[in-house]
């Protein structure tokens, strides 16, 4: 047969070993299954790789990754997209805007949202306040994190701007706070 194929004898006598020998990554292999069955499946490649780092295994994350393939092992868990939004909508709150996008003058109705963005893979949020009347941005704010300082300084920064008689409309995609009132 190795005649008609073509083939010296070494190479038959090659593949034969190599399908008689062991797999030379079994050991890790049970490591890898054990380490993301311990997590359960919450683990991708790169935590994994940092456990069996941990434990004093010098592996490469690129082998961690194609042995996580080959036994078809999946992380359970997916990036979430932030929501600011948390609760129900208040239908209580009156509608004191109602969906009038111009002002008058300038101070009189400004809106504001939180947005995020992506930067070079990191997350991002910009918290602004825009004059419907000229659409100017009165002020902004931005943080890592969309916690509460990231609008408190931002409302601080915007109040400053004020006269003493000025007190504009201020809509946010859930809430009008009426300041006139304030």
């Amino acid at each position: 047969m190795l005649k008609i194929a073509k083939l010296s004898r070494s190479t038959f006598y090659y593949q034969a070993k190599i399908q008689q020998g062991s797999d030379k990554y079994a050991a890790l292999k049970a490591q890898i299954r054990e380490v993301y069955e311990r997590h359960k499946g919450c683990y991708g490649y790169r935590r994994i790789t940092a456990e069996l780092h941990n434990a004093g295994s010098g592996v490469n994350h690129k082998t961690v990754q194609r042995l996580i393939q080959l036994l078809g092992l999946r992380s359970l868990v997916r990036p979430k997209k932030y929501r600011s939004y948390r609760g129900e909508i208040n239908s209580n709150v009156p509608n004191v805007l109602d969906r009038q996008f111009r002002a008058d003058q300038p101070n009189q109705k400004w809106v504001t949202d939180v947005t995020e963005f992506n930067v070079r893979g990191d997350k991002l949020y910009l918290s602004p306040i825009m004059d419907l009347y000229n659409g100017e941005i009165v002020a902004y704010e931005t943080r890592r994190t969309p916690q509460l300082p990231l609008v408190s300084n931002m409302l601080k920064r915007a109040l400053s701007k004020l006269g003493d008689r000025q007190k504009p409309l201020l809509h946010s995609d859930s809430n009008t706070v009426d300041a006139r009132c304030c």
